[in-house]
């Protein structure tokens, strides 16, 4: 498999991860041979499988990996072979961590929750390993600390174990700040040449996440910013409030949010690319369904000419519903100009 495999795909947020709860009825029929097979219509040619590790392993019975959770990545393997589409999957979730619940990790001072990462991420690699040609191991999913040094520590006993099992698969590895551009910089290379730096990119948060409910400031950050268009400072009290919001450009007025503002935001990932000398790749982009359709089309159509122009693979996030999706939760396409756009070569 080459990394230049994963140019134009999607996520499949909201099925095996990030699910209203855990239920199997919900896992055997939100995502359907239909949707893959519409996905490929559409001209994507990758799709990243995001899953929480319970779906996987019993956390009654840590170790203990569920056939049945497996089967699920199976399934969709099978229906993307069925139509020439590759498969990143994406361990979203991980025992003692989760992107959106920094405040319950435990993973990087507790040694007993990452041997259990690495013997999940060996089960993962024993099971996928042969299917090196259709499928890359995408390791964690938005690392967020103070400082890169834990991550640099735990990731390359990752690697390891999956070696062992799978020594041709490609592995997606992102930086710390939820994966952010600017902090691959700051990641410890290995000496292994298949592996894909991933970033991903949603600046600025004021467009993308407008009145998101699970971030406090973007929720409680009223104006309604265009894109393309000038920034918006905040209310009187914000800054009281959200004091570090002071020193985040998006909301500080005379910043014009355009095509040149997100070249600037990806510069750092494309600086990173042309120093290892190897492509670089987009885990997750998009626009809020709060936020007007205008903005949704214009954002994602600079971004995606962007990757276009520098050659940069990319997924979109996401398919169907969960606050970012193409399709709602009937299967209905909210915009077919948006769909076009995403799939845009």
């Amino acid at each position: 498999m080459q990394k230049s495999d994963f140019q134009i795909g999607i996520n499949l947020g909201g099925w095996i991860s990030q699910y209203p709860y855990y239920d199997h009825t919900h896992f055997r029929s939100f995502i359907r041979a239909n949707d893959l097979q519409r996905i490929a219509d559409w001209g994507f040619d990758h799709v990243r499988l995001p899953v929480d590790y319970p779906v996987l392993e019993s956390e009654d019975q840590p170790g203990v990996y569920l056939e049945q959770g497996f089967s699920y990545i199976d399934q969709c393997l099978q229906w993307c072979k069925n139509h020439g589409m590759k498969v990143i999957l994406d361990l979203h979730k991980a025992p003692g961590y989760a992107f959106d619940d920094l405040q319950s990790a435990s993973l990087f001072n507790n040694d007993e929750m990452q041997q259990r990462l690495i013997q999940l991420w060996d089960a993962i690699a024993n099971r996928y390993g042969a299917e090196q040609d259709w499928m890359a191991l995408e390791l964690l999913n938005e690392i967020t600390l103070p400082d890169s040094a834990p991550w640099n520590a735990l990731y390359p006993r990752l690697v390891q174990a999956v070696r062992k099992e799978a020594p041709d698969s490609l592995i997606v590895l992102g930086g710390n700040q939820y994966n952010a551009a600017d902090q691959m910089q700051y990641l410890d290379l290995l000496d292994d040449d298949n592996i894909l730096y991933t970033f991903h990119h949603y600046l600025p948060l004021v467009v993308t996440h407008y009145q998101a409910p699970w971030l406090d400031y973007t929720e409680e950050y009223r104006e309604l910013v265009d894109y393309p268009g000038p920034s918006i400072p905040a209310q009187p009290g914000f800054y009281d409030r959200h004091p570090w919001c002071k020193f985040v450009d998006e909301f500080n007025p005379g910043i014009q949010f355009d095509k040149a503002y997100l070249a600037e935001k990806i510069a750092p990932a494309l600086a990173f690319s042309k120093k290892i000398n190897q492509p670089v790749y987009c885990g997750e982009f998009g626009v809020i369904d709060r936020a007007p359709m205008p903005n949704r089309i214009n954002w994602t159509r600079d971004l995606i000419e962007l990757f276009n122009e520098q050659k940069v693979g990319r997924t979109l996030w996401t398919y169907k519903a969960l606050d970012f999706g193409l399709v709602d939760l009937s299967g209905n396409v909210i915009s077919p100009e948006l769909v076009k756009i995403a799939a845009m070569h």
